[in-house]
């Protein structure tokens, strides 16, 4: 099977947005008499801050000057949660968020810009206050949706998550045992015809793509083929994305999932760049962080990548952090140079790079909900300029060189602490130096294959300068916690 990817994708550059907690427009109209929490406060705290699909409009001009070109919003349809996982209505947008009015306005708004929107997926389970559920809960074995479930008793306890779990079990199935979270029976027809709904009708809306919430969940091969023919028959260049954290090939053949969220580079990116600075004692089922100097490193990338087609690795979503863990700030004990390192993976590597919201400005903090915590746009004076400059230079670099986001990838170096790579896309070739270790590193590169002979120095910017190769091999120096990019001069 020829395997085909989403094109823009491979040119894209993600922002992750948490939306209760990114930005609140004073241009929505609320009904009387409803109230947030104040924006800023504890999110241990829970309850709803009020961001909504204005507010990410009214902060599109932040978004592109940061050289973002593409969104990934956390469920933005009816719920009674913050996270919006607790699925309510999946054909209407939150009343809180703006409505569906306020995503037409924001898919326009970024449409116009160049800008691409991808929506959150929940399929696998929804809530109480789901419709059919609902309906199951007033009529009881008398609701045609019974079938719907998968119900294992009478009267069913949907809230016996606070009462005696032992004297009065769940007797329905749910995501990780949770009352809340009611399992869908995917096996049923109609369940399937109104998820692939759901899935065509929000394409034809106008998203992009979807990102797919714990889709191993869904154990079946054919549910997400048929996923995959709805969506991309509504757009061939919608973009599918699942939540799997670890190696994926069963659902990246070509007939699933265009890609995962790629915490494989998440741990391996922060294992590297920031191995001696992990925070003490965090530990995350799904994130193998330890030490990794240059070879292991190296060894790590080579093995992501044959795991899957060429096709597939330029469009894998290189994410640092998410919602799903802590910071990658915080996680690297608040080294930003580790996190500046990381960040150059994320611009010079295959795949989409993806930045979660309040990452540029220095925002640090352990897993859910401290990592969920809102957008300081009332308290600049808390925001690391210095980095925020970074990140949009960063950005830049990659948008500037076609080689970093479509070139082939070939390792050129990897002993002690320093990593090397070559991209090369037609007659652009383009070279990325890195040294985590604290002291300097003078390494000889061999260039077999590459054209080039001279090479310019693209980052950092402050001190450009020319190398030339000799014989085929270039010798660089790298300070430590610093990276070079050298673009090939012919």
């Amino acid at each position: 099977m020829s395997i085909v990817t989403p094109e823009w994708v491979k040119n894209a550059v993600f922002y992750q947005i948490f939306p209760d907690r990114f930005a609140r427009s004073s241009r929505l109209e609320h009904p009387r008499g409803i109230s947030f929490k104040p924006w800023g406060s504890p999110p241990h705290e829970q309850g709803f801050q009020g961001g909504d699909l204005l507010g990410i409009v009214d902060k599109l001009d932040y978004l592109q000057e940061l050289g973002v070109t593409a969104l990934y919003l956390n469920p933005i349809f009816a719920s009674a949660a913050n996270h919006r996982y607790h699925t309510f209505d999946y054909l209407q947008v939150d009343p809180l968020l703006g409505g569906n009015a306020a995503l037409r306005e924001l898919l326009d708004s970024c449409h116009g810009r160049g800008m691409r929107v991808v929506l959150d997926g929940v399929l696998n389970h929804a809530s109480r206050g789901f419709w059919p559920f609902h309906h199951i809960l007033e009529n009881c074995g008398n609701s045609p949706y019974l079938d719907w479930f998968t119900i294992k008793g009478w009267p069913l306890r949907p809230y016996c998550d606070v009462c005696d779990r032992h004297r009065h079990p769940l007797n329905y199935e749910a995501w990780w045992n949770l009352p809340a979270l009611p399992k869908l029976n995917t096996r049923n027809p109609g369940v399937r015809d109104y998820l692939m709904h759901v899935a065509r009708y929000w394409v034809e809306f106008g998203i992009d793509g979807w990102r797919l919430d714990v889709p191993m969940e869904i154990d079946d091969d054919s549910f997400w083929q048929e996923f995959r023919r709805v969506v991309k028959g509504a757009n061939p260049e919608a973009y599918i994305v699942g939540e799997i954290w670890e190696e994926a090939q069963r659902w990246l053949q070509g007939d699933q999932f265009d890609a995962t969220m790629n915490y494989i580079f998440s741990w391996a990116a922060m294992s590297y760049c920031g191995g001696h600075t992990l925070r003490p004692g965090y530990h995350h089922e799904h994130l193998r962080l330890q030490r990794l100097d240059a070879p292991a490193f190296a060894g790590t990338i080579d093995h992501m990548h044959g795991l899957y087609d060429w096709a597939i690795n330029h469009v894998q979503l290189n994410l640092l952090d998410s919602h799903d863990m802590a910071r990658a700030l915080w996680i690297m004990g608040d080294d930003k140079r580790a996190l500046r390192l990381c960040v150059l993976l994320q611009m010079t590597m295959p795949g989409a790079p993806c930045i979660y919201y309040g990452d540029e400005i220095g925002l640090s903090s352990g897993g859910d909900p401290d990592c969920r915590a809102a957008f300081p746009w009332h308290r600049e004076d808390t925001w690391d300029r210095e980095l925020l400059a970074f990140y949009r230079r960063a950005t830049a670099l990659r948008q500037c060189h076609a080689a970093l986001r479509t070139g082939d990838f070939r390792r050129l170096y990897a002993e002690g602490h320093v990593y090397a790579f070559g991209r090369t896309l037609g007659c652009e070739e383009v070279l990325a130096i890195f040294n985590a270790g604290d002291g300097p590193a003078t390494v000889q590169l061999d260039l077999a294959g590459l054209q080039a002979t001279a090479w310019a120095q693209a980052w950092p910017e402050a001190t450009r300068r020319t190398v030339n190769a000799d014989n085929g091999r270039l010798r660089v120096h790298v300070p430590g916690r610093e990276a070079l990019v050298l673009v090939g001069q012919r």
